[in-house]
């Protein structure tokens, strides 16, 4: 798949992985990419529903709009991501690393966040209804209220 690089821009280079084109807004349900490094990239709007993203990096990842229903991220590392009103309804995000991501607006309603490490993330506007958090790391990161998590 063909990613494009978020530092290049939107006419900038792009990287080839398993020899499919992936665009802004693709439609890659399904795939599995459980350990591929993916940090970096320009993947806005993508549509990961149901993806297998196990371990896999993101890091600084540009993911806003991005679709991670029901997608297994699983210890994957999203930190410093931007996921600007992306949705991850009923996502599983146990032990992944979120620290310093963007959640503006995200939906993590139904998410499971079991050991997931959200240090000053920004979830202003974030719907976590329902969601497990129980044991989620959330200090320094700001709460969908606006308010400062201790």
């Amino acid at each position: 798949m063909c990613i494009r690089d978020s530092n290049a821009g939107a006419g900038g280079e792009s990287r080839t992985i398993n020899g499919k084109v992936v665009e802004a807004g693709a439609d890659l349900t399904g795939v599995n990419l459980s350990g591929a490094d993916l940090s970096g990239l320009y993947l806005v709007g993508v549509n990961l529903a149901g993806a297998d993203l196990t371990g896999a990096n993101l890091s600084g990842a540009d993911l806003s709009g991005a679709n991670f229903l029901d997608a297994n991220l699983y210890q994957a590392n999203l930190s410093g991501a931007n996921l600007n009103i992306a949705n991850l309804h009923r996502a599983d995000l146990v032990d992944a690393n979120l620290s310093g991501a963007d959640l503006t607006g995200a939906d993590l309603s139904g998410t499971f966040l079991l050991n997931t490490n959200l240090r000053d993330a920004n979830l202003v506007g974030a719907d976590l209804s329902r969601s497990n958090r129980t044991t989620a790391d959330f200090t320094g990161a700001t709460m969908p209220d606006g308010t400062k998590y201790p």
